[in-house]
């Protein structure tokens, strides 16, 4: 009586223990009532009566990416492809998962492909090639509502592989290498011209520059020229001033004239210019006899007078820059261009 007593206790406990359920999270259990649905459970622990309740269905809540293998279809303008999507979906309600379609996953690969196939029937080659977003968006909106009934929802769908026949892709090849080459070309030839244009504009700016810095030194040495013979002129003038400032007597003005006379008679001029007081000077001076023409004359020296050297400029080595020389060089200019002015002058 007490090892029955026993067997039977051990096998209620069994039989509770068959019954108690932890559900894990994201997942969902569908419970019949005697073949009938009864509930669902959710996350967590559950008992279920014994020999009249059992769980029908385990559904995963999670989000499933279904991998659907490549599809045939043909586009508008009857090119005939191979492309593969991948659809991301979820089960929204276990009860519609378990209880609206014998096979959900294979409905859904089938439904795939069928809408599939009508999109792309309606593009053609070129069109498909570029508007997988349009296609992406039109299949999931299809799936989606087609889904509902069957407690899937669809969230997102994605063209994984456009493959189409090999003589196509031959003539895309060649298409894309005629466009590189063309794209080629057209920038080398805008690199060409862009090189040239730039070339002219810097000729361009160099000689708007050499123009502008020769019109600048032409103007400086014009400046510099005038203020030479401005201050020649004013130091003239000033020691004519000085000279009328000083009443110089007439033995000092004798003297001047004995000197002027001296550098005039130095037996080169043709011309002599004689003071109106010729007879004072001629007997101050002891020149009576060779003014009258009286005793030797002394024969013209018609030679060219001799023009004592310049001095060097301290400034000017072998090592001295262009533009160095061409300031010394005009600044003797100068300098000449003063000596001949004087020298008409007087």
């Amino acid at each position: 009586m007490g090892v029955l007593l026993i067997i039977i206790l051990i096998i209620v406990i069994w039989i509770l223990a068959a019954n108690f359920r932890v559900v894990p999270q994201a997942n969902a259990y569908v419970i019949e009532h005697l073949g009938k649905y009864k509930t669902t459970w959710g996350a967590g622990l559950h008992i279920k009566a014994p020999f009249i309740e059992r769980i029908a269905a385990k559904v995963s809540l999670k989000e499933q990416v279904l991998d659907f293998p490549p599809q045939p279809v043909i586009t508008k303008d009857n090119v005939t492809m191979q492309i593969d999507s991948v659809v991301f979906c979820y089960v929204f309600d276990p009860r519609l998962f378990t209880y609206g379609v014998e096979n959900p996953v294979a409905g859904l690969q089938n439904l795939s492909a069928t809408t599939l196939r009508n999109i792309i029937g309606e593009m053609e080659l070129d069109q498909t090639l570029t508007s997988r977003d349009q296609i992406n968006t039109r299949l999931q909106a299809v799936l989606d509502q087609a889904t509902d009934p069957w407690g899937i929802k669809v969230t997102r769908v994605e063209i994984k592989n456009i493959q189409p026949p090999k003589e196509i892709e031959e003539v895309m090849t060649k298409q894309m290498r005629a466009e590189r080459e063309r794209r080629q070309t057209v920038l080398e030839a805008q690199a060409h011209q862009e090189a040239v244009v730039s070339r002219a504009e810097g000729d361009k700016k160099a000689k708007i520059l050499a123009a502008e810095a020769e019109r600048d030194a032409q103007i400086s040495l014009a400046e510099g020229r005038a203020k030479s013979i401005s201050l020649v002129y004013q130091a003239e003038a000033d020691g004519l001033r000085a000279l009328k400032d000083a009443n110089i007597d007439e033995s000092v003005l004798r003297l001047k004239g004995i000197e002027a006379l001296k550098t005039v008679s130095d037996g080169r001029a043709t011309k002599i210019y004689m003071p109106s007081d010729l007879t004072n000077v001629i007997s101050s001076l002891g020149l009576a006899s060779e003014a009258l023409g009286i005793g030797d004359a002394i024969p013209i020296d018609k030679t060219a007078k001799p023009v004592p050297p310049k001095p060097v400029d301290p400034c000017l080595s072998s090592e001295s820059s262009e533009a160095t020389l061409n300031a010394a060089a005009t600044g003797a200019a100068i300098e000449s261009d003063v000596e001949h002015q004087a020298a008409e002058k007087n």
